[in-house]
């Protein structure tokens, strides 16, 4: 029988190991490797040049630091036995199985009512069809289903191993140094008492300092008013795409993209085995460039002209508003792009859009993170901590903007 365990050196956390056979397995599924082809950023790129790292960085990053953290809590006596980890790190591989094209980005515009967490979720069964039933215990955890519940935690929950990696790997590759948090300071400090998830009181300040990076990050990083710009930029186009093809219009595109345009795709043609998944499993960041490349020379003004710009970094310009706009200001806008492009104002609909943006840096309804003190009781952070205002942690800050087609107003 071949060893198939490898080695991967990782940027952020150096050298990676693949511990068996049926993880090896799991990494070489094509709905897996397509990840490298998708940016863990989206369009962050346009913003910080040096965040061209993938989802599937990211996927081997936290299935490390969830091997690191199933060690500790071994040391600690927590009883996890060899197919349990393999499970939880399999889980967290996939985890992100799911997203689309630039992340995020395009969740509700080429798919309508289905979230990437249930993509994930029929991704995830696929694999375990074509790999035999081996993962029917990873999708368990996944899904919150097996009776260890703080395997699940370690997954998904407000200090979980994919929110350590991606504050470590994006504060990394963007330069944003405010984003950086001591993970393997967090995951010492993790253990286990009536089956959650919880933090020795010695650990408090590491998780105060990545409760901090994790608010800085969002609005430096995340929530960046030109990275969002430019995501708007681009559901404008691909939503001018979808009008074009709705009514025959011809367009430069993969078949997997055009499946997507041509259509709608709603949450009931999504099954293990439908044409809808297969299609979304080859659809990567660079169908959607070429085809926007090739829209720069499309025949319909508002399309090429929408295109030439995202091409040409010449993005939407965004301000920020006190209030949702009025009937007469969108009335104004319309004109303006009407008479300054030459189009209709129905048209012209597609020169600007109104986006909010929030961010909730921790939540009490949620799996809370508990800080466990010397004799044996738990709190919450927000409780324990000195320096973390409870108001300030759990209230959403919101920031309204206006954004508009680059021509000069």
């Amino acid at each position: 029988m071949v060893n198939k365990r490898k080695i991967i050196n990782d940027p952020v956390f150096g050298f990676l190991s693949i511990p068996n056979d049926l993880i090896y397995d799991v990494l070489q599924h094509p709905y897996v490797q397509r990840l490298s082809r998708i940016r863990q950023l989206g369009l962050s790129y346009l913003v910080y040049p040096g965040a061209q790292h993938s989802r599937f960085g990211h996927s081997l990053g936290a299935m490390h630091l969830m091997s690191e953290a199933i060690h500790t809590l071994r040391l600690k006596g927590i009883d996890i036995s060899e197919e349990e980890a393999t499970s939880a790190m399999i889980a967290i591989l996939l985890h992100d199985i799911g997203h689309g094209p630039f992340s995020h980005v395009l969740e509700h515009t080429l798919v309508d009512g289905i979230t990437h967490e249930e993509i994930s979720l029929m991704m995830m069964e696929r694999i375990n069809e074509d790999l035999n039933g081996q993962l029917t215990q990873a999708i368990a955890i996944f899904k919150n289903e097996y009776p260890k519940h703080f395997l699940h935690q370690l997954i998904s929950s407000q200090l979980d191993v994919d929110r350590m990696d991606y504050l470590c790997r994006d504060s990394f590759f963007t330069g944003v140094q405010e984003g950086r948090v001591a993970s393997e300071r967090l995951i010492k400090m993790l253990d286990v008492r009536d089956d959650r998830l919880v933090v020795q009181v010695k650990g408090i300040y590491s998780v105060e300092k990545f409760l901090v990076a994790r608010r800085l990050m969002y609005w430096q990083v995340y929530l960046h008013k030109t990275s969002v710009a430019a995501e708007q930029h681009l559901i404008k186009i691909l939503t001018r795409a979808k009008e074009i093809a709705r009514h025959n219009g011809q367009l430069f595109c993969s078949p997997a993209l055009r499946y997507f345009l041509y259509q709608p795709v709603t949450a009931d043609m999504f099954a293990p085995h439908s044409a809808a998944l297969d299609q979304y499993a080859i659809l990567d960041d660079t169908d959607v460039l070429s085809a926007i490349k090739a829209w720069m020379s499309s025949d319909d003004q508002v399309l090429r002209a929408l295109s030439t710009a995202f091409i040409n970094r010449q993005l939407f310009r965004g301000e920020l508003v006190d209030a949702p706009l009025t009937d007469e200001e969108k009335n104004a806008l319309n004109a303006h792009f009407a008479k300054t492009l030459g189009i209709s104002q129905t048209d012209a609909t597609y020169c600007w859009t109104e986006h909010i943006s929030t961010s909730n840096t921790y939540s009490e309804k949620a799996d809370s993170i508990g800080i466990l003190y010397s004799d044996g009781t738990v709190r919450d952070i927000a409780e324990a901590s000195e320096i973390l205002d409870l108001e300030s942690l759990t209230r959403k800050p919101i920031k309204r903007y206006l954004f508009k087609y680059r021509d000069g107003i």
